[in-house]
């Protein structure tokens, strides 16, 4: 999960702070030095870090905060301003060309940086916002990367330019741009190759394309697990070729978040999106007060809605207002179980939902301990072999049915037992507080279907 490490020291720092009421000017030093020191360890660029220390210690030492009424509370505030103002303070969005004419989006990057992906997430999510977008394979010289675009493009629902025989990517361009402008795409992607490491010749392959058509958006993609690398490969294309702004890919692969944190302040240029997953939507909007929040352990519950709206179809959106209604009358059952276990998987399962709520004094190896989505795979077998009626009734299960049903799903009789005594435990809560989890009149509850997930699966039973 990304940031965690960073997040998990910086925690620890402020609950000091927190602990100690009135602070001193060397309280206040004392804890920027252990900031910096997680900062540092967090692979965020050195001078990038200086600076950040230099500017929280100029707000913080001061007397309105050490003699405010809450003066931690103040230094945490200050280090959150910092580091969304380090991020960039604002969103960026893409750049369109005005009205139905064309948009050439040319993207850029080093040999498995996630490029081809990305290119194919970010015209996915295009489409399904009204736009034509056209993907050009440019890339002719890995093996496998014209297919692989291919491949993803269908996924996807956009289409690929491709020119067979043609091995020159300046050329493959031209055609790519006319055949788009033909054919009334609004937006093309721009596919080029990538090397193993920065040459040259790729520099100049970049330099040629955009010297051959007119190249609207510049987008260089990084991975974000090689730290102060990603920004360092940023300053060197901006410096090549020019960019307008980056893609961190693999930021759910990267506990430290280094890049996040430098490249902005580096390079001038912004972070436009952040890859969180392997699948095809996991591709986020940046923004950086969210991005601040997530680090500094308080969650990011406005992120957590939208991929709740985005992962929903038609139907999704049908059942989460039955569902908000049954909650409403304090209903509850197995179907509305595999329903929220649905929609949880959909949202990219419950480490990424828990890694968006707001800290709530749980540590990591709590955490881990938790979160067993073995067991949680088991309990959902458990409830798979149940009959239709046996799921919209559990008074039905019998002894016998329950031995049936642990045998079906290859669970031991006392997981079958504790996990339906838990689920009665979730029923009877649910009855308790009717309305409280349902859904809204007009466009329903995002969480409606994850509501009534009262926490089964965790090793001690219970993970909310």
């Amino acid at each position: 999960m990304a940031f965690e490490s960073l997040t998990e020291k910086l925690n620890n720092v402020f609950r000091r702070l927190s602990g100690k009421g009135k602070l001193t000017e060397e309280d206040v030093k004392a804890a920027l030095r252990e900031v910096k020191m997680a900062l540092l360890e967090a692979d965020v660029n050195f001078k990038v870090v200086k600076q950040f220390i230099g500017s929280i210690q100029e707000r913080a030492v001061g007397t309105e905060v050490m003699n405010g009424l809450n003066p931690a509370q103040q230094v945490i505030k200050i280090v959150n301003e910092e580091m969304i103002r380090l991020m960039g303070s604002e969103t960026t969005e893409l750049s369109f060309q005005p009205g139905k004419a064309l948009t050439v989006i040319m993207m850029a990057g080093l040999q498995g940086s996630g490029k081809t992906t990305t290119a194919s997430k970010l015209a996915g999510q295009l489409r399904k916002k009204g736009r034509k977008p056209l993907l050009a394979a440019l890339d002719v010289y890995r093996p496998g990367a014209i297919r692989q675009l291919e491949v993803n493009g269908d996924k996807v629902g956009v289409p690929v330019f491709t020119v067979e025989g043609n091995n020159h990517p300046v050329g493959i361009a031209k055609e790519a741009v006319a055949y788009a402008l033909t054919n009334h795409f609004d937006t093309l992607f721009l596919d080029t190759a990538g090397r193993l490491q920065i040459d040259e010749e790729m520099m100049q392959e970049l330099v040629d394309i955009k010297a051959a058509v007119t190249v609207h958006e510049t987008i260089l993609i990084v991975d974000a697990m090689t730290g102060q690398e990603a920004v360092n490969v940023a300053k060197t294309f901006d410096e090549k070729v020019g960019i307008d702004g980056v893609i961190l890919s693999k930021m759910d692969g990267d506990t430290r978040g280094g890049a996040a944190l430098s490249v902005k302040a580096v390079t001038g240029k912004p972070i436009l999106y952040v890859g969180m997953g392997e699948k095809l939507e996991d591709l986020e909007q940046f923004y950086p007060d969210r991005m601040a929040s997530r680090i500094l352990g308080m969650g990011d519950v406005l992120t957590l809605i939208d991929k709740a709206k985005a992962s929903m179809d038609e139907e999704d959106e049908k059942k989460n207002l039955e569902m908000g209604t049954k909650l409403k009358k304090g209903k509850f059952d197995f179907d509305d179980y595999l329903e929220s276990m649905k929609q949880m998987r959909k949202m990219g399962g419950l480490r990424t939902i828990m890694g968006m709520m707001p800290n709530l004094g749980i540590s990591k190896d709590d955490l881990d301990n938790a979160i067993d989505e073995k067991k949680m795979a088991r309990i959902e077998a458990i409830v798979l072999s149940m009959t239709p009626a046996e799921r919209a009734n559990p008074k039905l299960l019998t002894p016998q049915r329950k031995y049936r049903i642990a045998k079906g799903s290859g669970n031991d009789i006392a997981e079958v037992n504790r996990f339906i005594k838990q689920f009665k435990q979730m029923q009877d809560m649910v009855k308790k507080m009717p309305g409280i989890m349902g859904g809204r009149k007009r466009h329903g509850n995002p969480f409606g279907a994850l509501g009534g997930l009262g926490g089964f699966g965790g090793r001690g039973g219970r993970f909310f």
